[in-house]
This record gives structure tokens, C-alpha cells and sequence, in this order.
């Protein structure tokens, strides 16, 4: 067994130990009376994931259940988690009717631990694409964003900040290849402003996201929905290279992220991910839309080019010149001339 193995063994033994789902893997207890647990999906800062099966519906279908753990003695503090919980959950159980966001199936509160548990996606993640067949090119990515971005705006128009949009976070359905948004960090969220509320004096340690994935302003406990355009932006670079966002420079003098020398863009998509990477929030895109609109231009761009006037100087000039006396005149009046000449016309044959 190699160190990384060795690492995740002991990773896994220290979740089956030390939590209460974890002791229940692979074996006959039920959770709740109905969630058999079948093995670890994760674990991060506010938690641990688990793959699950509802045994009291037809069929045992899979389910993913999501235990977070705020570790709150205070009476006053865990109920106002409660309350914070309960709301969000509410939130993720309406944006969850969307076919691309994962559906949340139940949440609930045991002994001070919070439970969410949503629809099992069965699937590959981007990051295991990349891993399997490398990078991506370009049109693969714009392709992705103009099937992402809607559900993003969904997100957004629902008052909701993803807070953690990576590679890991986004999959293609294994049934029908749809592309999914997973792990909102919401809830999350949520309890960890909990926890700095009640503990102002204590280190604040209430960042939600992922190092490299995550805006500057979001690193400061400040996200805004334009901070999951920059989250976007760098899963785009992980697509086009296959770098892990840490692995890119900073330019010294303006703090921008150094890629362009990695990838050969064209300049309109170059200059989209370039405003989807900007550090500072007033020169980013602002919100989903504005990056698929700016995805949309690119169609138009030849017919544009083609609008463009390609005659010489001087032959707009004498054109303009032979037109200098005409005067415009309305339908009516061109109509009146004419009827006017056809009588001349008349008159000068009769004579």
C-alpha cells in the first residue's frame, strides 16, 4: 500500500470510528428506520457525505446524505442554527425542482448534528474527465457554459450563491448525460455565520469554497453572485489546461491570474474568460446572463465584420457629392411627383 492509500485508509477509519453513519456502513442497522448506509462519498469542513439507500420505498433507491457537523454546546447558539438550517434547507428543497440540481429528499436535526439528504446522481465528475481524457478545447468548453450558465442564473435569480462551483461539483449524469450542479454551500454557510455570531472573540473560520476556486472578495467572507462567475471561470481554465488552479502565477504588478500563455484562445472567447477572472468584482461579468450573451455575440461577429464599409475614401466622398442636392422626400410626395410627369407626358402627346 502506498502513502496516498495509507492516507485514505486511515481517512475512511477515522470517519467509521468517530461518527454515528460511519459505524453504520455495511452493516444491518437503519438509519432513521429506513437509510441503509452503504459507504463514504466525502468528508469536508462542515461534514461528512454519504451513500445511502431508502430501504421503506419500492425499488431501495439510492440517496446521498449529507451530515453536518457545527459542534455547538451553546442552547442559544444551536437554536438559532436550527433556525438558519431549517430556512435554507427550504431554499435548496425549491431550487432542487430544477432537472440539473440535485433534488432534496428530506432534512432533519439529531442530537445537534444536521442531516440533509438529497437524489443520488450516478455519474462522472469533470475532474474525472479530464483525469480520463484530457484536456478540453475550446468549442467543448463553450458548449459547457451555455449548458451550465442557465442553471447558474437559476441559482442566482433564486437568491442562492453556489459558494464552491469546481470541477468535483459538476457531472454528467450517467443516465442521460445531462449536466448536474452538485454541493451548494448554503446551508453551510449559514451555520458557520452561526458559529462567528457566538464566537467573535475566537478565530473566524467560516470560509466556504475551495482554495484556488474561490473569488478574492469570497476568501474575505464577502461572496456575491459574481463570485461564482470567477469560481466559473477558473473550472474553465482547469477544463482548457488540465492545471489545478494553485499551479497558475499572478501578475505582479495588477495581481491578475497569468494564464494566457497555457492556452491558445480565440480572442472573443479570450476576452470572456479574461472578464470572468477579473479580481476586482465592478470589472467581472455580473451575473450568468451576461456571459451567455457575450457567448452569443460570437455567432455574429462574421456578419458584423461583413457590415463594416470597405470602399475608398474617395468613392464615398464623390458618392456623397452626386447626392449633395438631392432633397429626401415622403412616399406621398414621391407618389404626387410621379402622377405630376405621367401628366406632362400626357398633355405633350395630345398637343
Amino acid at each position: 500500500m502506498n502513502r496516498m492509500s495509507q492516507k485514505i485508509s486511515n481517512f475512511h477509519a477515522d470517519i467509521l470510528q468517530n461518527t454515528q453513519l460511519g459505524r453504520m456502513c455495511a452493516s444491518q442497522q437503519l438509519f432513521c428506520d429506513r437509510y441503509e448506509i452503504i459507504n463514504i462519498l466525502g468528508r469536508g469542513g462542515f461534514g461528512v457525505t454519504f451513500l445511502a439507500k431508502n430501504v421503506r420505498l419500492p425499488g431501495h433507491p439510492l440517496c446521498v446524505i449529507k451530515q453536518l457537523c457545527p459542534h455547538m454546546n451553546n442552547p442559544q447558539k444551536l437554536a438559532r442554527a436550527r433556525e438558519r438550517f431549517a430556512k435554507e434547507a427550504k431554499i435548496l428543497g425549491q431550487i432542487g425542482s430544477h432537472s440539473q440540481i440535485p433534488m432534496l429528499l428530506d432534512y432533519f436535526e439529531i442530537n445537534g448534528e444536521f442531516y440533509l439528504v438529497q437524489e443520488h446522481i450516478s455519474g462522472c465528475n469533470l475532474a474525472q474527465e479530464v483525469k480520463r481524457t484530457g484536456k478540453k478545447n475550446e468549442a467543448s468548453v463553450k458548449q459547457f457554459l451555455r449548458e451550465i450558465l442557465p442553471v447558474l442564473q437559476y441559482v442566482h435569480n433564486n437568491h442562492v450563491i453556489h459558494r464552491d462551483i469546481k470541477p468535483h461539483n459538476l457531472l454528467h449524469c450517467q443516465d442521460d448525460g445531462r449536466l448536474v450542479l452538485i454541493d451548494f454551500g448554503a446551508v453551510k454557510e449559514e451555520i458557520a455565520q452561526v458559529n462567528h455570531i457566538y464566537a467573535k472573540n475566537q478565530e473566524q473560520t467560516s470560509f466556504i469554497g475551495t482554495m484556488g476556486f474561490a473569488a478574492p472578495e469570497q476568501l474575505s467572507l464577502h461572496p456575491v453572485y459574481a463570485s461564482d462567475i470567477y469560481a466559473m471561470g477558473i473550472t474553465c481554465l482547469y477544463l482548457l489546461t488540465g492545471k489545478p488552479p494553485l499551479e497558475f502565477d499572478y501578475d505582479s504588478v495588477t495581481g491578475e491570474l497569468s494564464w494566457q500563455q497555457y492556452i491558445d484562445l480565440t480572442p472573443h472567447f479570450a476576452h470572456i474568460l479574461n472578464k470572468m477572472l477579473k479580481i476586482s468584482v465592478e470589472e467581472r461579468f455580473q451575473s450568468a446572463q451576461e456571459v451567455l450573451d457575450a457567448l452569443g455575440i460570437e455567432s455574429y461577429l462574421p456578419t458584423l465584420a461583413n457590415c463594416l464599409s470597405t470602399q475608398r475614401l474617395g468613392t464615398v466622398h464623390n458618392y456623397s457629392q452626386e447626392h449633395d442636392n438631392q432633397q429626401y422626400l415622403s412616399p406621398v410626395s414621391r407618389h404626387a411627383q410621379a402622377i405630376r410627369k405621367w401628366r406632362t407626358k400626357l398633355k405633350a402627346k395630345i398637343c
